[in-house]
C-alpha cells in the first residue's frame, strides 16, 4: 500500500471531502469541509479524490498551527488566555460614591480583569506595529517611550495577574 502524501484530497463515506494534514504510521490527518479534523486508519475505506504522494514528513499539521499562532500573536490583536489571580476568582469590583445616597457599582472582577489583558494586547500590537513602521528612528524611540510609561501606569493592576510574566512593566530604574 503506498501512502498518500500531505495536500491529497479524499472522499470519506462518513465525514465527506477533506485534505489529508499529517500522516503518521497508524493514521492520516485529515481535516474535512463539513466535519473538521480527524484520524483515520491508513486502510480506512475512502475514495482519493486527488493523490500526494510527496514526502509524508514535509510538514505536520503540528508544525503549522504552531506558526500560524505565532503569526496571529505577532500581527493581531488575538490574545492568549491570561489567568486571573486565585484570590480574585469570581469576586466583583465596587465603585462606592462618596454620598451615601446613591448606589454603588459593582462588576465582575473577571470582566474588569479582561478589559485590563485586553488593554495590555492591544499596546503590544500598537508597540509592534511601531517597530514595524516606516518611522525614523528618533520617532519610534518617542512613540516606545509613550508606550512604556502607559505600561507604566497600569501596573496599579498586576495585583489581578496570577503570573509574574503576564503584568504590565514601565520604565525600569537602571
Amino acid at each position: 500500500m503506498k501512502l498518500l502524501g500531505i495536500g491529497s484530497r479524499i472522499n470519506h463515506p462518513e465525514y465527506g471531502k477533506g485534505v489529508v494534514t499529517n500522516v503518521t504510521s497508524q493514521h492520516y490527518w485529515v481535516t474535512f469541509i463539513e466535519n473538521g479534523l480527524e484520524t483515520i486508519d491508513l486502510d480506512s475505506d475512502f475514495e482519493v479524490i486527488e493523490a500526494s504522494h510527496d514526502e509524508v514528513d514535509t510538514i505536520s499539521l503540528y508544525d503549522v498551527e504552531t506558526s500560524l499562532v505565532k503569526i496571529l500573536k505577532k500581527w493581531s490583536d488575538a490574545s492568549e488566555i491570561v489567568p486571573i489571580a486565585d484570590k480574585y476568582k469570581g469576586g466583583k469590583l465596587i465603585l462606592q460614591p462618596a454620598d451615601d445616597n446613591l448606589k454603588p457599582y459593582e462588576l465582575p472582577i473577571d470582566k474588569f480583569f479582561h478589559k485590563i489583558t485586553m488593554v495590555r494586547d492591544r499596546l503590544r500590537v500598537m508597540e509592534q506595529r511601531v517597530n514595524a513602521s516606516d518611522l525614523d528612528a528618533q520617532q519610534k524611540i518617542d512613540l516606545q517611550q509613550y508606550i512604556t510609561r502607559i505600561y507604566g501606569s497600569l501596573t496599579s493592576f498586576n495585583v489581578l495577574f496570577k503570573s509574574d510574566n503576564h503584568k504590565f512593566v514601565g520604565q525600569r530604574s537602571k
